[in-house]
Parts: C-alpha cells; structure tokens; sequence
C-alpha cells in the first residue's frame, strides 16, 4: 500500500529571553552599514547607541538556543532565521553562522523586511520545502534585539529585552502545519474568527498583535506570540487541540494566520 499523505507539524517550541550586549555592537562597519542604509530616506543616526555599543547580533543570542533545542542525532535539513528589528551583525547573515549551530549543515537562510509577517513567511516556507521530499526537519528561528541605530520615520515598537523562539518542525503523516497570508481584510478580526472555525468548536486561538485599535505596544513585538505558544503547545498536543495563530501588521496590511492541526 503507498504511503499517505505527510505534512510539517511543530513538535517543540523553545523560548529565551537575555540582556546584555554583543561586542559587533562596537563594530565600526556597523556605522557604515546603517549610514548606507538610512542615508536614502534622510533618517538620522543614533550616535548615542552607536557610541555606546547597544544591541546584540541574533547569531550570539540564537546559537545557544539552537543547542538546547536539537540533539546531535537530530540533523535538521534547514534553517530559516526571521527577524524584525536589524541585526547588529553587519557582515555575513547570521542565517549561516547559525547553520553550524545545529546537526546536519541544513540549507540556511533569512527572511526580513516583512514586520511581523515575516515569522508566518518562515513557517510557510518551511512547509514548502518539507513538500518538495527533501526536508524532514526545519528550523525556524525568530529573533528580536531591542536597539535600534537610527530615528525611524515613525513610531516603531521595540522590544523591551532580546529574545529568541526556535520552533522545530518535523515530517509527520497527515495533515501539517498551513499558514495562510492575505492584505487588504476589510475585517482582519472576522477573518481570522472564520479560520478558527473551520478548526472546529475546540479549537485554540492565539492572537499576536495589531487587532485592537490604541492598543499598547506589546513588550516583544516578534516574539511574544511565539512564546506563548511555547506554553502552550505541549498541553495542546497532549490533548489532540487543534489550534490557530494570528497576527495583523497593520504597518504593511498584512494578515497571517497559522493552522496548528
């Protein structure tokens, strides 16, 4: 009999919080690297944190995660690093450092630039190339470090502290993991209400941020909904509870919504 159907599910959820700082942060290409990248939109430097050494590079803050997470008889075959806030790491990406912090020398690679919809990109990706047969366990890093080297052009949430989720994916039969991303929801709430109840009447619902107007900001803007679902994840699967994420980036319009099965 062939075999059936296999999908990604995420079988563990790790995740840490730190303080301190990196010395990268006193790198002087790290001036270089954010005056190239603000210089085109007019934004001032943050010379105060420059001079100070502020913020911490993801691949010190993940690397020890990353060990924690995945034994050495459990080679990954990819690694995607996401992230929202920019590293202070202004050399190669730390997708590929971190690539040798885990067993198997997964393929490895960063997804950025998407506020907080970039952590859903990651997963959906992830399940993409699980369905490609060549990819039996993904790693999914997302990252946040709280300085910020320049003035944005607007309000921007940064996270209280430095923290890092790993979520390990792993092939399984039957149905995986599906994220699902769409802009312009006239009602981002409603729609993610409607996902839910496609999970049935015992479904899970975790929301991120961006669904309540005025809302404050959350204290990790990226990780916290990722962090809770370390919480919750193993009462969820030791019940059978099928359960689904959301968040809204209302910078970008962009609704993302993640069916746990």
């Amino acid at each position: 009999m062939a075999p059936g159907p296999t999908g990604l599910r995420i079988t563990r959820v790790l995740a840490r919080r730190s303080d301190g700082r990196s010395e990268t942060s006193l790198d002087p290409d790290l001036r270089v690297f954010v005056s190239d990248l603000v210089r085109p939109y007019g934004l001032p430097l943050r010379e105060d944190l420059l001079g100070e050494g502020v913020g911490h590079s993801y691949e010190e803050l993940a690397a020890g995660p990353l060990r924690e997470a995945l034994a050495e008889d459990e080679p990954a075959d990819l690694l995607i690093l996401a992230f929202d806030t920019p590293d202070v790491r202004p050399g190669a990406p730390s997708s590929l450092a971190l690539s040798r912090s885990v067993p198997g020398s997964p393929l490895s690679f960063a997804v950025c630039d998407q506020g907080g919809a970039a952590a859903f990109t990651a997963l959906r990706l992830a399940a993409a190339h699980q369905r490609t047969g060549t990819c039996r366990r993904a790693v999914v890093v997302l990252a946040e470090q709280s300085a910020l080297h320049y003035e944005p052009s607007g309000p921007v949430p940064l996270p209280e502290r430095h923290a890092v989720v790993v979520l390990i994916c792993e092939e399984a039969p039957g149905e995986g993991l599906a994220v699902r991303q769409t802009r312009g929801e006239a009602s981002p709430a409603e729609a993610v209400r409607a996902e839910a109840e496609k999970l049935g009447p015992e479904a899970a619902l975790l929301l991120g941020p961006g669904f309540g107007a005025g809302e404050p900001p959350p204290a990790q803007p990226f990780t916290g909904l990722w962090a809770e679902l370390a919480d919750h994840l193993p009462r969820w699967r030791a019940d059978g509870r099928p359960a689904l994420l959301a968040g809204y980036d209302r910078r970008l319009g962009v609704l993302s919504t993640l069916a746990l099965p």
